[in-house]
């Protein structure tokens, strides 16, 4: 099955973060951008790891806001049905959105085990590679 389109992502999304409680989204100024980009991880061995979702936080710049790079959405799910790529565009704003509180909190969990799970990548042998 194709990835979604750009603009079926984009209302996925859009109705997705409308579902959320709206204090979920307090001081994230910049919104919940979605860009047609791939994007691969600094750690990626060839084209296995891809970044599907990035908060970011520029106090001299846009502030807090969260990027979803279509581009590696789509390599990523192109195979999937159609629920299992709206799932896997829940995990991916849901998991941003924590980046999002933990920050303002002061809190490194979420940081901290995406650290232990790119060392678990590169730990692997190549060919075991999974997203």
């Amino acid at each position: 099955m194709p990835a979604m389109s750009f603009e079926e992502v984009q209302e996925f999304l859009t109705k997705t973060a409308d579902s959320m409680p709206a204090a979920i989204y307090n001081k994230l100024n910049g919104g919940i951008i979605l860009v047609p980009e791939t994007k691969l991880h600094p750690e990626s061995r060839g084209d296995t790891l891809y970044i599907l979702g990035q908060y970011h936080y520029e106090p001299r710049g846009f502030g807090r806001y969260i990027t979803i790079y279509y581009g590696s959405f789509c390599q990523v799910c192109a195979n999937r049905t159609r629920r299992m790529q709206e799932q896997k565009l829940r995990e991916v704003l849901q998991h941003e959105l924590v980046h999002h509180l933990e920050h303002q909190a002061g809190d490194k969990s979420l940081e901290i085990k995406d650290a232990v799970d790119i060392a678990r990548y590169k730990r692997r042998r190549p060919g075991e590679d999974k997203e």
